[in-house]
């Protein structure tokens, strides 16, 4: 791979694991939200939403949302109703069942990105990306196993049978990308992914509110607007750029260093102990990325990283 196109894979994938490393603060600035899961999705996309709507217009990229057929504003909005799924799938199961069990069935997602992207993005099987995952993955198991997996009752059991749905709808949020969205700009993607969202979560946040489980405080307000801004917003537009760079399935592996991040913000910032299997764990995370790094992506073709980015056949030309 020539040394230019070599760096612009790096980038890619720097750039996916910083946006990994922003979702692994959520759980944070979920602590210091009260209210229902489906309001604090609600709201993450509110804001986000608002957010990425002045940006566009500030910057003139509303154009292209108006300038979209009808026939590509429903397949994005299809996007937006499965993103929804995921998202409250996987924050109901964390309300319902242990957070390492919902974790470690959540983050099964880029697991079923690499095993079917061939089948559904036609880039062809990198087997050189098994031990990547393999390491990444144990080492989430690792990190996870001493929380405590074990399944207790009813609410536990459809909590981790949530977690696992949000894993399935993750894999298909990513891997019907390549046909859908193909010369659609990241801003515009999330912009009528996050408005759609909203419309379709509404009517459960006005009967949410009206049985009393809205956030009470000013603070909990805060933190969701911080929520859509940064985690969402920001994290989103990170994870996008640097997804039209590498393949899809290298992309999968350096999202795991969300939940990797996440049990070392925990440890730091809410006093939850940091042992030496998370040491062990977070190393495997850290290896996978590493030998994903050292990988020749230059066979990546034409997959969803270009089409969720919104790059042209001319744009990436030097990937064929």
């Amino acid at each position: 791979m020539p040394a230019s196109n070599r760096r612009r894979s790096l980038t890619g994938l720097a750039l996916i694991a910083i946006a990994g490393i922003i979702w692994g603060t959520i759980p944070l600035v979920l602590r210091a939200a009260d209210g229902a899961s489906v309001i604090k999705v609600f709201y993450r996309v509110l804001f986000a939403g608002v957010v990425l709507a002045v940006w566009m217009a500030a910057t003139g990229g509303l154009a292209e949302v108006r300038r979209l057929p009808r026939r590509k504003l429903l397949q994005l909005a299809g996007q937006g109703a499965i993103l929804t799924v995921n998202w409250v799938l996987f924050l109901t199961a964390l309300d319902l069942t242990r957070v390492a069990t919902a974790e470690l069935l959540g983050y099964m997602g880029p697991v079923f990105v690499a095993a079917l992207a061939p089948f559904v993005t036609g880039e062809r099987f990198d087997r050189r990306i098994v031990l990547p995952m393999l390491l990444a993955l144990g080492g989430i198991v690792v990190i996870l196993t001493p929380q405590g997996l074990a399944i207790g009752g009813g609410a536990e059991t459809l909590g981790a049978g949530l977690a696992f749905a949000s894993a399935i709808t993750y894999a298909i949020l990513l891997l019907r990308s390549k046909k859908i969205l193909h010369g659609v700009s990241g801003q515009a993607l999330m912009l009528v992914e996050y408005t759609v969202a909203t419309v379709l979560l509404l009517p459960f946040v006005v009967w949410l509110y009206l049985s009393g489980q809205g956030p009470t405080t000013v603070v909990s307000y805060g933190a969701l607007a911080v929520l859509g801004v940064v985690q969402t917003a920001f994290a989103g537009i990170l994870f996008l750029t640097g997804l039209r760079r590498v393949r899809t399935d290298h992309a999968a592996v350096l999202t795991y260093t969300e939940p990797a991040s996440a049990v070392v913000f925990a440890a730091a910032f809410l006093g939850e102990p940091l042992t030496a299997a998370t040491l062990a764990g977070g190393l495997m995370v850290v290896a996978g990325g590493a030998l994903v790094a050292r990988l020749d992506s230059g066979d990546v073709g034409h997959g969803p990283e270009a089409a969720l980015s919104g790059t042209t056949d001319e744009d990436t030309a030097w990937q064929d």
